[in-house]
């Protein structure tokens, strides 16, 4: 099972600067976007429901914010989808959708954004506790969890170019480095690109050109998996190639075949 996980910053923009070309020359069996910045209504258009898949959206996306809603595509079709997680930032700005195939879930998440200084922190703070909360009434299913996203956290000093200039800024600061810790230790998370690549300077977003020239980056984007999916981690990569988004792809495969 290959999956593809990537915050496509507008879907039109990044099927505009050719995303769907590479991605159905892939051959993922299941792709996650972020921050679609549109409506379904808006996604008419074959070229965002391609014949080889199984097309969800769930939105939420606010013009005045420029951000929000995320989507899921599935070759095979899974038995459920779920919209939203129970709680209201998550639900009104369409954060997550989920997928429910036989002895596996797989959802595409974007944690809102933040920022030390400003409201916003506090909204992504709200969030971060109420999906810890969440996750842990999770692991009384008897299935595994791949979550795939923008998780808005670089998790370790390895996951950002020049850390020590950012431990007061959003994405860096310690108790948001502390819910990463909770996530893949007492929750039992699997971060699986680093079960295939622990090397440093491995990054997923750069603010801007200029940085992603320098390769001034942070790792944002994850595939989380349920400790069970650990050892079924086989390759995994970040796809820089091309610029889609500030964002890079994440593409991960699994010993897994999806079945409904």
């Amino acid at each position: 099972m290959r999956i593809i996980s990537f915050n496509c910053e507008g879907i039109k923009n990044a099927t505009e600067n050719g995303f769907f070309d590479w991605a159905l020359a892939q051959d993922a069996d299941v792709i996650c976007l972020q921050d679609i910045r549109a409506s379904e209504s808006e996604l008419a258009d074959p070229v965002y429901t391609p014949d080889e898949y199984f097309s969800y959206f769930f939105e939420g996306y606010d013009p005045e914010k420029e951000k929000g809603g995320v989507a899921l595509y599935s070759r095979v079709p899974p038995k459920a989808i779920i919209t939203g997680l129970g709680f209201p930032v998550a639900d009104s700005q369409g954060l997550c959708i989920q997928a429910d195939f036989d002895k596996i879930s797989i959802a595409s998440l974007l944690v809102p954004e933040g920022n030390a200084d400003d409201e916003s922190q506090n909204v992504k703070f709200k969030f971060m506790e109420d999906y810890l909360h969440y996750l842990d009434k999770q692991q009384r299913k008897r299935r595994e969890f791949l979550i795939c996203g923008t998780w808005q956290v670089a998790h370790r000093k390895m996951d950002v170019a020049n850390w020590r200039d950012f431990q007061s800024t959003s994405g860096f600061l310690p108790p948001e480095q502390a819910w990463m810790d909770e996530i893949t230790g007492p929750l039992g998370y699997v971060d699986t690109y680093r079960e295939v690549d622990r090397e440093s300077g491995k990054f997923t977003w750069w603010e801007d050109d200029r940085l992603r020239e320098k390769d001034m980056g942070w790792r944002f984007d994850y595939q989380m998996a349920t400790a069970g999916m650990r050892h079924r981690v086989l390759n995994g990569g970040i796809y820089t190639g091309e610029i889609f988004s500030r964002h890079a792809p994440v593409i991960i495969d699994y010993e897994w075949e999806l079945s409904f």
